[in-house]
C-alpha cells in the first residue's frame, strides 16, 4: 500500500473517526462502527478510495 493521505487529512480523518465512534456510543447506535472508516484510513494512511479515483494528498509521494 502506497501512502496517499497527507498530514492534514490525516489529523481530519482520525478526529472524524473518532468524534463518530464517540457518536455511536453515546446514542447507543451501531452507525458509530462507520467512524472505523476514517480512522483506519488515517492511521494507515492509505485511502482506497483515493486509489481508484487517483487522487493524492501526500505532498512527498
Amino acid at each position: 500500500m502506497k501512502i496517499n493521505v497527507g498530514n492534514t487529512d490525516r489529523i481530519l480523518r482520525i478526529i472524524a473517526g473518532v468524534a463518530i465512534i464517540g457518536a455511536g456510543i453515546y446514542f447507543n447506535s451501531l452507525w458509530g462502527a462507520i467512524g472505523l472508516i476514517p480512522l483506519l484510513t488515517g492511521l494507515f494512511r492509505f485511502c482506497p478510495a483515493y486509489k481508484l479515483l487517483g487522487m493524492n494528498t501526500c505532498p512527498h509521494r
